[in-house]
């Protein structure tokens, strides 16, 4: 049974993320935020507009209108794809596939609020979060969004241990870190396309007389552009 909340999405890269699906609470919270923040400045435009007559209450409609419908879209059309709240609480919104979420995608999810509002108080929209390991909402379910926190994430990561091997020719500084790169991203590519990759490397492989996979030589090449060298290991802790 799984515990975790972890939701993992593969681009057409192959690159595999892992995204962290916010909760009840924390999108609570941040609708909340966002409410105080609406209330406001339409506060304050009903006392700019108060003394226009009709012309006044036509321009309090649409600005009811704009903070109502376009006010999350467009924040979540932006660099940050986050309202306010959400930016306070740390989330943001993207698409399943963990790319940012596209204007069809903000219209549709925000456009659909009127679904999970019924029967009062969004309470389809929170039955289906509490539901649903991914906390979607019905408005998510059908654009295909997902609101996610957003923690930073490091594209390169330690390089996976191997026996240090040589590459059959010399190396180019940029041939280098390209494999130091493309070890570092071990954990985040699939295994698949982690494989794929190093069968393009092959060349600066060499004859294989070991059996072991394209993947695994290249990652002892890595090892030896970085220094690492076999048996090196064993004659240090032999002192």
């Amino acid at each position: 049974m799984r515990l975790d909340t972890l939701y993992t999405a593969e681009t057409p890269e192959g690159i595999a993320l892992s995204l962290r699906p916010a909760g009840l609470v924390a999108r609570g919270l941040a609708y909340l935020i966002d409410f105080a923040i609406r209330l406001g400045i339409f506060t304050a435009i009903s006392i700019a507009v108060g003394m226009m007559g009709k012309m006044g209450f036509g321009i309090l409609l649409i600005s009811y209108f704009c903070l109502e419908w376009l006010y999350p879209v467009i924040f979540e059309l932006t660099r940050a794809a986050a309202t306010p709240g959400k930016r306070v609480m740390g989330l943001r919104v993207v698409m399943d596939s963990g790319l940012p979420v596209t204007p069809a995608a903000a219209l549709t999810r925000n456009l659909l609020r009127a679904a999970d509002f019924v029967p009062a108080f969004y309470g389809a929209g929170i039955v289906s979060m509490l539901w649903r390991r991914d906390s979607k909402r019905l408005g998510d379910l059908a654009a295909g969004t997902l609101v996610v926190f957003s923690d930073h994430v490091s594209l390169h990561g330690e390089v996976p241990a191997a026996e240090p091997q040589a590459p059959a020719r010399p190396l180019s500084a940029r041939e280098q870190m390209a494999i130091v790169s493309w070890a570092g991203r071990a954990t985040r590519l699939t295994p698949e396309r982690f494989d794929e990759l190093a069968r393009v490397a092959e060349p600066v492989l060499g004859p294989d007389t070991s059996g072991a996979s394209a993947s695994q030589r290249l990652l002892g090449v890595a090892q030896w552009v970085l220094g690492r060298r076999a048996g090196a290991d064993a004659r240090g802790g032999g002192r």
